[in-house]
C-alpha cells in the first residue's frame, strides 16, 4: 500500500486492541462512523478486508501487519520525541510472557525501565508456546517463548534454560506416592495444570512413564496460586526451580522424582527496531534472564516446545 493514512491505522489500532469501535472512537475523540469511514477508506485502498466485525472485532493477517507497522512507527516517533526534548506522554510497550517468567526473573530486569518510567507497559501472559503468536500480529513488541522460529523483522536471543520438577508437599507425596512415583499413583493422585494449553505436565508423565492417558487435575491460571495450591497439599505439578528452591530446602515441599525434570530453552523475540528505549529494555531482559537461569551458548539455541 502506497501513502499509508496513519489516521486509519490509529483507528484501526484502536478498534482492535479496545475490542469495539464504540471505545476506539472515544479513545480517539471522533464519532464511531468516523472510526469506521477510516477503516473502510483503507480497506478499499488496499482491496482486501482488514478487520473482521465480529464481538470483539479482529484484524485479518493483513490487518496485523498494519498494526505492527504502526505501532512500530509510533515506539519510532517517541524516540525522536526524546532526541529532540519535544514534552510528550510516555511512549506505550507491550512484552508477552509466561506465568513463571512473570513469577521468577522478570521484574528485576524491568526495574531499571520503570523506576523511574521510561515508558507505558503492558504485559500479557499466554502459554509460553504461544506468545510468539502475539508478536506475529504484532500485538506486542517482544515476548518470551519457548520456540527459536523465525519471525520476518524481529531478531531471537537465547536467554538460558528455566528447569522444572514435579513437586509436592510433603503430607501428598505420602498419601498418593508413598510407594514411589508410578503409573498407579498416577492415575489416582490429583495433578495441577495451568491451563488447557499447559502441556508441560502431560509431557513429563510420558518421558518418565510412558503415560499418555487422561490423568486427574485441577487447572490453575495463576503462577502464584498455583505454587500455593501445591504447598497446601492439593495436588502435585510442575513448578520452576527458581520458585521453588528455598521451599524445598526446607522441607516443605520435595521433589517426587529427585534427580529428573524437564529443562525449557527461553528465547526472547523482538522486533528489529533500534531506539534507546527497545534497546534498553531488551538488554535488561536478555541480562536478567542469563543471571537468573542456566546459560550456556553452545546449548541454548535448541529450543524445546513445552512450557507455561
Amino acid at each position: 500500500m502506497k501513502n499509508l493514512d496513519y489516521r486509519g491505522l490509529a483507528a484501526l489500532d484502536a478498534v482492535v486492541a479496545l475490542g469495539s469501535f464504540e471505545k476506539a472512537a472515544l479513545s480517539l475523540h471522533i464519532s464511531q462512523s468516523a472510526v469506521s469511514q477510516r477503516i473502510r477508506t483503507m480497506e478499499e485502498l488496499a482491496g482486501a478486508l482488514l478487520i473482521v466485525r465480529a464481538q470483539p472485532p479482529f484484524a485479518t493477517i493483513l490487518g496485523q501487519r498494519l498494526i505492527a507497522h504502526y505501532r512500530q512507527v509510533k515506539l519510532m516517533e517517541a524516540a525522536l520525541e526524546i532526541d529532540v526534548g519535544a514534552p510528550g506522554s510516555l511512549p506505550d510497550i507491550a512484552i508477552a510472557v509466561n506465568a513463571d517468567t512473570l513469577a521468577t526473573w522478570l521484574l528485576p530486569a524491568l526495574a531499571p525501565i520503570l523506576n523511574p518510567p521510561q515508558c507505558q507497559l503492558t504485559i500479557l501472559i499466554d502459554d509460553q508456546d504461544h506468545t510468539l503468536q502475539l508478536l506475529r500480529e504484532g500485538s506486542v513488541f517482544a515476548c518470551v517463548t519457548s520456540l527459536m522460529t523465525a519471525v520476518a523483522g524481529t531478531t531471537a536471543t537465547p536467554l538460558g534454560v528455566e528447569r522444572y520438577i514435579c513437586a509436592a508437599s510433603p503430607e501428598f507425596a505420602q498419601r498418593w506416592f508413598s510407594s514411589g512415583f508410578t503409573s498407579a499413583a498416577v492415575a489416582q493422585a490429583p495433578a495441577v495444570v495451568f491451563n488447557q494449553k499447559d502441556a508441560l505436565h502431560t509431557r513429563f508423565l510420558d518421558w518418565r512413564l510412558g503415560w499418555q492417558a487422561a490423568f486427574p487435575h485441577h487447572s490453575i491460571a495463576s503462577a502464584e496460586a498455583f505454587e500455593r495450591f501445591v504447598h497446601n497439599g492439593l495436588g502435585y505439578g510442575m513448578l520452576p526451580m527458581l520458585q521453588i528452591e528455598q521451599a524445598l530446602a526446607e522441607g516443605k515441599l520435595v521433589d517426587l522424582t529427585p534427580g529428573d525434570g524437564i529443562d525449557v530453552p527461553l528465547v526472547w523475540h523482538a522486533w528489529n527496531i533500534q531506539t534507546p528505549l527497545t534497546e534498553a529494555l531488551s538488554k535488561q531482559i536478555i541480562k536478567t534472564a542469563r543471571e537468573s537461569l542456566h546459560y550456556d551458548p553452545a546449548t541454548s539455541a535448541n529450543a524445546a516446545s513445552d512450557s507455561r
